[in-house]
């Protein structure tokens, strides 16, 4: 017999798991997305994330969990930067997740000379 701790034991880790699933498939990256709104980003860091200024990083071919953290961190001010902190800070989570997306999927090839 399942003791009534272990029940509730149970039923508390289903629920956590069914909310856990719930709120990626609420996140699902999606690549087109956010390349329609990378617009914005394409001044400084190129129309294929390939930077166009002497101090603004290459996004192409960077890793999503990367690009989502950082992006956070400019939107929350725990990183800053005068420009990024003005345009991250709209951006809704699955904005950001959309752009993580579109900059990861860009392929980059190194030739060596």
């Amino acid at each position: 017999m399942v003791s009534h701790r272990l029940q509730i034991s149970l039923g508390m880790s289903l629920l956590l798991g069914a909310t856990m699933l719930s709120a990626g498939a609420a996140h699902a990256r999606d690549p087109a997305a956010g390349k329609a709104k990378a617009g914005m980003c394409a001044t400084c860091h190129g129309p294929l994330g390939l930077s166009q200024l002497p101090n603004a990083p290459h996004l192409a071919g960077q890793p999503a969990i990367y690009l989502v953290e950082q992006l956070k961190n400019y939107r929350s001010g725990r990183r800053q930067n005068e420009v990024m902190g003005v345009i991250a800070k709209p951006l809704t989570d699955q904005e950001i997740d959309d752009l993580a997306a579109w900059y990861s999927s860009i392929p980059i090839s190194v030739t060596a000379k």
